[in-house]
């Protein structure tokens, strides 16, 4: 059977010419006639119709061919993608010493050890880089102080002036401010932590519509370090600040119902949403046959206005209920008594700053410096492991010829011999492939002689 499979494997084999035969040892059988399995030749007496038919399939077998050949590419590209990864499972192994050399090597096995433990170590180290990386989708702030200065001066009339601007008298607001401890490289600017600024002036001195100064954030906004205002006057001015804080991401203020239910004032969409499951899971207003609605008690009742809604509708209702928060109000005077020492003011606002700790958990993900090290590193490892099997095998090599030197050379001659025949396609008894040849041949001629075409 072995034998048979054999021819049949090289009667198949790809690459092979048409009428080619298997060489092997012996007497020769003869010169080969015409392939058998080969294209058809024109012969005497053989219709015309068989060749036009041939001619009119030919349309027919490029495109097959074409879808062969696609086929076969697709069958590579996957091939070498497989290699790759089997590549790849590879280095992680070829890291691991044999057991052959552990035995022989008793020292080796601090070497697994020092392994285990780097495996370990990289477990660790990949389970904090996607912790980190969770970390960073969440907003990470900080709460810091922002102290807020606001001065004015007052420049008085000056009767001799030459110009009519210089005999008015008039008066500037400053509106700075900085954080307190900031120990970072690049100073943030004091426009970037408010969305708004609002100065309201007295009406009755300043008229319905120049009371009011406004500053919004637009896209285009270049950030500043403060806010200046000049207008004339010599008495002193009442003034009102309304400052609306830029929260990043977007906060709100509850409904004051469901601010004293939950203990939140102000909050970002997300914690209130996650406050209020809190309190349906304390309360067990989840319905116990159908998880997705929520029983309402009186106090939800009032809130929402229904006995029952599902836990998807929560978001949809709590957009009537959360409000834009409340802005920074401070009332201050300007003076414009040359005698009065107190024309600046002090204020500390909380505002939310990016904690530091996120630009270096960004960039110990982003740094690859580590990894190339670590990389050239397994490569030298690697090339050691093969270096050492390498030896082993050659030591193996000397051993075995120092025990029986006759044996170990018939051995190899007998190896080599063997790979001798795969190299040359000598593979299987030579008689057999006389034996199909014959055949072969036989049948050749009987079908020869059936279709009257004799040989010239």
């Amino acid at each position: 059977k072995w034998a048979f499979l054999s021819v049949l494997l090289f009667l198949q084999r790809p690459g092979m010419p048409s009428g080619a035969r298997m060489p092997h040892q012996g007497a020769p059988m003869g010169p080969p006639g015409p392939p058998y399995v080969g294209s058809p030749s024109v012969r005497p007496g053989m219709p015309q119709t068989v060749m036009e038919t041939t001619r009119k399939r030919t349309a027919p077998q490029q495109v097959q061919q074409q879808q062969v050949q696609q086929q076969v590419q697709q069958q590579q590209q996957q091939a070498t993608q497989n290699r790759a990864r089997s590549a790849k499972r590879r280095k992680m192994a070829d890291k691991i010493l044999p057991q052959r050399i552990r035995e022989l090597v008793p020292e080796s096995q601090a070497y697994m050890d020092l392994l285990a433990f780097e495996r370990k170590l990289d477990q660790t180290i990949m389970r904090k880089r996607v912790d980190i990386q969770e970390a960073l989708k969440r907003p990470m702030k900080q709460k810091r102080k922002l102290r807020l200065y606001i001065s004015n001066t007052f420049n008085p009339a000056k009767s001799d002036a030459d110009d009519s601007d210089g005999s008015i008298a008039s008066w500037e607001l400053r509106v700075e401010g900085k954080l307190l401890d900031d120990l970072s490289k690049q100073k943030r600017k004091f426009s970037s932590f408010f969305k708004s600024l609002v100065i309201e002036l007295d009406k009755d001195l300043y008229g319905p519509d120049n009371h009011l100064v406004e500053w919004h954030r637009t896209p285009t906004t270049q950030e500043t370090d403060g806010f200046q205002v000049k207008r004339p006057g010599d008495v002193s001015v009442r003034c009102t600040l309304l400052l609306m804080l830029d929260y990043q991401p977007p906060q709100f203020k509850l409904d004051p119902r469901l601010a004293r239910l939950l203990g939140i004032h102000t909050q970002t969409r997300s914690a209130i949403i996650q406050a209020l499951w809190q309190y349906i899971k304390t309360n067990k207003l989840q319905d116990s046959h159908d998880k997705e609605y929520i029983n309402c008690d009186k106090y939800f009742q009032q809130i929402f206005d229904c006995p029952r809604l599902k836990f998807s509708e929560i978001p949809q209702r709590l957009t009537n209920l959360l409000l834009p928060p409340d802005p920074i109000v401070i009332n201050h005077i300007i003076s414009v008594d040359p005698n009065d020492q107190k024309k600046t003011a002090c204020y500390d606002i909380d505002v939310e700053v990016e904690d530091p700790l996120k630009g270096q958990m960004s960039s110990f993900l982003l740094s690859t410096a580590n990894q190339q090290e670590i990389t050239a590193l397994d490569n030298k490892i690697h090339e050691t492991i093969e270096s050492i099997n390498q030896l082993k095998i050659q030591r193996d090599f000397m051993l075995s010829f120092s025990k029986d030197p006759k044996g170990y050379i018939q051995d190899l001659l007998r190896s080599q011999s063997r790979d001798l025949k795969v190299m040359t396609d000598v593979v299987g008894n030579p008689a057999v492939s006389r034996y199909f040849y014959c055949k072969i041949q036989q049948r050749r001629q009987e079908l020869e002689q059936s279709l009257g075409v004799r040989n010239t």
